[in-house]
């Protein structure tokens, strides 16, 4: 099997597995495990990657890094344009917004709200602005789910599951009663049959 996914467990790769679970192609895990004191990627992840991060995937030998590159190139390459809109349509520019939204914008305050938990009292100066913008991010995201459940269309899309992240973040902050429309499209991701198998062969995924 020439497909590998570098797997650490409660993290944004196991999207890529969802992925790869819906799109029907054969690959295989190799698996880490946060340390469990810093919650930091162990440094074995460092050896197929400088950085030390996941999700990374290696294809005959090539190795992809960044989320969104990698949802492009798994449905393009191996998923034969699935879960994309028709290039051209104003549905694919939506479809490439939201692919990387999901990590170059909703992820910045995520982010920020993750490593300023740590400093206690002395990050009593930026926490309003960084609640103003969780809010700003999810209020927009939950302004856009569809009637149907979907961020795009009428179906899942890969912006589908790229969204799922940060999305599963807001409802795991307790936030489900403020943005309803998230807490179903999550709920709608969990109940996928790729979704549960993906799950499944994952391992710890933050208590879904």
């Amino acid at each position: 099997m020439s497909l590998i996914v570098h797997h650490l467990n409660n993290s944004r790769s196991q999207r890529i597995l969802w992925l790869l679970e819906e799109i029907g192609a054969p690959y295989e895990i190799r698996y880490y495990d946060r340390d469990p004191a810093t919650n930091l990627a162990p440094p074995e992840l460092l050896a197929v990657h400088p950085l030390g991060k996941s999700p990374v995937i290696e294809d005959d030998g090539r190795v992809i890094t960044e989320s969104g590159a990698i949802t492009e190139y798994l449905c393009e390459r191996h998923g034969g344009g699935a879960l994309v809109p028709e290039r051209g349509t104003d549905d694919h520019i939506s479809h490439l917004e939201w692919l990387h939204f999901a990590e170059g914008s909703a992820m910045t305050p995520i982010l920020l709200r993750i490593y300023t938990a740590r400093l206690g009292e002395a990050a009593a100066p930026i926490e309003p602005r960084i609640a103003q913008q969780l809010d700003a991010h999810f209020a927009y995201m939950e302004s856009r789910v569809g009637a149907n459940g979907h961020f795009i269309g009428d179906s899942l899309s890969a912006a589908d599951i790229m969204l799922s992240f940060p999305a599963e973040i807001a409802i795991m902050q307790g936030l489900a009663p403020r943005y309803p429309k998230l807490a179903a499209f999550v709920n709608g991701c969990h109940d996928r049959p790729a979704w549960r198998r993906a799950r499944e062969k994952g391992g710890a995924y933050y208590g879904y």
